[in-house]
């Protein structure tokens, strides 16, 4: 008679981790505001930041793609008790700094550094602005290497005839990982700066934060910056982050933003249990119509005919018997003490 339950073995059951990575697109259109009548950049009375959709954010099928803000740290020489939303900008980068920079051994909260090489000191990153991105997009993180944010560096020309793609160059042998956060890449404005003391901002691919040095702008066009042509420097990147509230510099980082696509990664973990039928195994059926009269049925009354079953769905029990989890064939397989068959049952999670 053949046994109701059957104990897995050790070799059995299987482990494997799979990494699931899809591409993501996000063309400036979106990002600058395509549907500004209808609304898909969304603003706060707190002004702290603003929240970008792929479609007007009141609509039930809008997804929210990012958020977008700025601030500067206390210890940089913008800040002053003078400019416009002072303490929420420095309030804004630290908040950043102390979730993915960390603190130094005095307790106080470190400034991004440029090339994240800490110990070594080297330049900082003062004056930020941050690019905060929806779980629904970056998933488990953003793979390594697969960052890419196009920039405008000539303002809002129909015709832009200057332009800088940043990109974590090289980050795929050579992350950080001394951040509070997890992981992230310098970002280089070309392949050739790579590994150098350029970097102009960070990509945090667990944390799903993109954090770039405002004089990104500055330092591609000159002292007018990419903020248009201004005619005063209170007009560029840094006079509008004195000057100006935080919504501003977001709607001008916007609308300098052509490009921005990564690929994210789901990992996947499965457990396989190999479900082998011997021989003598399930070669009955527990279906209280698999026997009429005391008869077999699929014998066709014939005794001496070979006990037939047809496996359809496989379960999975606790130590206790307790059923956890149910798998079922797509079509039923014969078994008959003449054959053996072994069943592939995968859980993923």
């Amino acid at each position: 008679m053949a046994t109701t339950f059957k104990t897995f073995l050790n070799s059995d059951i299987a482990n494997a981790r799979t990494l699931l990575h899809e591409a993501i697109p996000i063309t400036g259109t979106i990002v600058s505001g395509t549907y500004a009548s209808d609304g898909n950049v969304k603003t706060f009375a707190h002004g702290m930041f603003e929240a970008v959709y792929d479609y007007p954010y009141l609509s039930s099928s809008a997804n929210h793609i990012f958020d977008i803000t700025a601030g500067y740290s206390s210890n940089s020489t913008l800040s002053a008790s003078t400019n416009v939303q002072n303490a929420k900008k420095i309030n804004i980068y630290n908040q950043h700094a102390q979730v993915l920079f960390g603190y130094d051994t005095t307790g106080s909260i470190q400034d991004f550094d440029q090339d994240g090489d800490i110990a070594a000191g080297g330049s900082k990153m003062r004056e930020c602005f941050f690019l905060n991105f929806a779980r629904l997009l970056t998933k488990d993180e953003v793979k390594k290497g697969s960052f890419t944010l196009g920039i405008y560096d000539d303002g809002l020309s129909a015709a832009p005839s200057g332009s800088v793609t940043i990109s974590d160059y090289g980050a795929t042998t050579s992350y950080k990982v001394n951040s509070p956060s997890g992981e992230y890449g310098i970002l280089y404005t070309s392949s050739a700066t790579a590994n150098s003391d350029s970097g102009v901002g960070h990509i945090y691919y667990q944390a799903g934060i993109a954090a770039l040095t405002a004089s990104v702008f500055s330092a591609t066009t000159g002292s007018g910056g990419g903020f248009g042509a201004p005619t005063t420097s209170s007009e560029g990147p840094n006079g509008i982050l004195t000057g100006s509230n935080i919504e501003t510099f977001a709607d001008g980082v916007r609308n300098r933003l052509f490009n921005v696509e990564f690929n994210n990664t789901t990992e996947l973990n499965s457990t396989i249990y190999f479900c082998r039928a011997n021989t003598q195994d399930f070669n009955y059926s527990s279906n209280p119509t698999y026997i009429t009269a005391s008869k077999i049925r699929v014998k066709n009354e014939n005794p001496k005919a070979e006990p037939v079953s047809y496996i359809t769905t496989v379960g999975l029990y606790s130590s206790d018997n307790e059923l956890l989890a149910v798998a079922k064939l797509s079509e039923p397989l014969k078994k008959t003490p003449s054959n053996e068959l072994t069943l592939r049952v995968r859980l993923d999670y």
